[in-house]
């Protein structure tokens, strides 16, 4: 299929109908029935039947329909890098800053004020997403610097580990007995005995316990599954069950409701800051990395 073959037929399955198709893509009814009846002929079979006056996907449309919508995605990729290169973003009065959702919470504010000591002038725009959204942003060029635990290498990124962290439990009050908090720890032994909230396996500190939990410790069993370490530890404050999450999140613990012990065995967590190689790194972005670091210091 030539591209705009793959358009029209895009337009079609979109609309339903040849008319709101032409009128999606700003062409004549009579030119999407052309290329429509072309491109069946190339492919050599049809792609819509028409029932009640409506345009029908076949079962050989509904097919092709999947890799036609991330073509469609890929190309809108395209779209947004040359509209980020087109803008040559690489004024020193803007800073584009995205964080993982747990460091949105204690670290980014921190390094938000000391960074403003010394460049007020400096306008930052912020974003919390999860790790997969920073890394295809910054590839984008969307963005001057992410900031990401654990993140998987791209060929179009520069990675600088700013810090470390290890993984907490954060322990519901009431759980535990005057023992175990004068410890300090807790093992995965004893979290068999309590309800634990695990993480989203597309998580990358969900991916490591999930397999730690698995294959070493098969007695506990999460009570329930949750995307965000944020949600987790709320799910602890209000007695559901031991959140496990990195230590900037639990640095957000309210020791009222809660308990925040070290895991045993340690299970290390390391934050990154991503940077595009295409582009330059500038003073203000090496400037706030600085306050990054600064600030996951603080709260260590």
């Amino acid at each position: 299929m030539r591209l705009r073959h793959i358009e029209v037929f895009n337009a079609v399955m979109l609309t339903g109908s040849v008319s709101a198709a032409a009128r999606l893509i700003n062409v004549t009814q009579p030119a999407v029935s052309r290329t429509l009846q072309h491109a069946e002929i190339q492919l050599g079979f049809a792609l819509f039947q028409r029932v009640r006056g409506r345009l029908t996907p076949t079962a050989e449309a509904q097919t092709l329909y999947p890799h036609i919508e991330r073509l469609f995605a890929q190309l809108d990729e395209v779209q947004r890098l040359a509209s980020s290169l087109k803008s040559g973003r690489s004024s020193q009065d803007e800073l584009r800053v995205l964080t993982v959702l747990a460091l949105s919470y204690e670290v980014f504010p921190r390094a938000i004020r000391l960074f403003r000591e010394k460049y007020p002038e400096v306008a930052v725009v912020h974003e919390a997403l999860h790790s997969p959204q920073i890394v295809s942003s910054l590839v984008l060029q969307e963005a001057d610097v992410g900031y990401v635990f654990s993140a998987i290498s791209h060929p179009a990124l520069s990675h600088e580990q700013i810090g470390e962290r290890r993984v907490m439990c954060v322990v519901p009050k009431g759980l535990l007995g005057a023992r175990h908090l004068k410890s300090g720890v807790l093992t995965f032994a004893q979290l068999a005995d309590l309800p634990v909230i695990g993480l989203d396996s597309r998580d990358p500190l969900g991916v490591t316990l999930g397999h730690l939990l698995r294959e070493g410790n098969p007695g506990i069993k999460p009570v329930m599954t949750v995307q965000t370490y944020h949600v987790a530890l709320a799910l602890a404050h209000h007695g559901v069950g031991v959140a496990l999450v990195e230590g900037c999140t639990a640095a957000s613990a309210d020791r009222s409701k809660v308990d925040v012990l070290a895991l045993e065995p340690a299970i290390p967590v390391t934050i990154k800051a991503l940077r595009p190689t295409a582009r330059p790194n500038s003073l203000v972005s090496r400037a706030f990395t600085r306050c990054m670091t600064q600030a996951l210091q603080q709260i260590a």
